[in-house]
């Protein structure tokens, strides 16, 4: 569960984030929602301990997110915008040395299931220069999925993604259960699909609806399962 309480970030004297109160509770799927500069990336690198809490308090799984106290981590794993990849590696490579670096031991078996589980695994043997937009992001995604955390914070899955390619993520996020996961997304559709609940930040507020409250409050065509 992540749970912010009174958080507050400024850079120099703008407030971008502004005494923000929310929880995300345990197995939800939260859409992170806001304009371009709303703070989204501010509050993200936050919970994730990139930016230090200046004024409020984070909990991770109970544990407050702090620099003496990192056990917070293991319950996280981020998958950002952009995944840094090694071009010249195959995908199972990469996933190999992600998964050594990160958790300490690669396990073929599990990395089969999880390649398996994003449509990778034929693929697994191709140098990674030589995949697409999408199947680059299965793979960002497949790598943090490796890690088994209970909360997956996700910056833009699917941005830059043909269709074909978006649909496939978001049947692996749909596919996902048990897990809390925090999906920062500009797509309605995607927030129909796959999210319980929005996190909607503006002018430094942050307010939290189900789906169906989000999309009614601001006259966005409704609820469609």
């Amino acid at each position: 569960m992540i749970k912010v309480e009174q958080l507050s970030q400024s850079y120099g004297k703008k407030r971008v984030l502004d005494a923000i109160s929310v929880e995300i509770g345990k197995t939800e799927i939260c859409a992170l929602v806001g304009r371009n500069g709303a703070g989204k990336s501010t509050f993200i690198n936050s919970l994730l301990g990139l930016l230090p809490v200046k004024q409020g308090k984070i909990t991770i799984n109970d544990i407050e997110v702090i620099k003496k106290n990192v056990k917070w981590k293991k319950a996280i794993a981020y998958l950002p915008e952009k995944f840094m990849l090694y071009p010249s590696l195959t995908g199972l490579e990469n996933m190999t040395f992600f998964a050594e670096a990160v958790v300490g031991s690669a396990d073929l078996g599990r990395m089969e299931q999880i390649l398996q589980s994003v449509r990778l695994w034929d693929d697994r043997d191709v140098q990674v220069k030589k995949y697409s937009k999408g199947m680059l992001q299965r793979l960002g995604l497949a790598i943090t999925l490796y890690q088994d955390a209970d909360i997956l914070i996700l910056d833009e899955p699917t941005s830059g993604i043909d269709p074909l390619g978006r649909k496939e993520i978001l049947e692996v996020l749909k596919s996902l259960h048990g897990k809390t996961i925090l999906l920062s997304s500009h797509h309605l559709d995607e927030i129909r699909q796959v999210c319980t609940h929005v996190a909607y930040l503006d002018d430094g507020k942050m307010t939290k609806y189900t789906v169906e409250e989000f999309l009614e409050t601001h006259h966005l065509g409704g609820y469609q399962e």
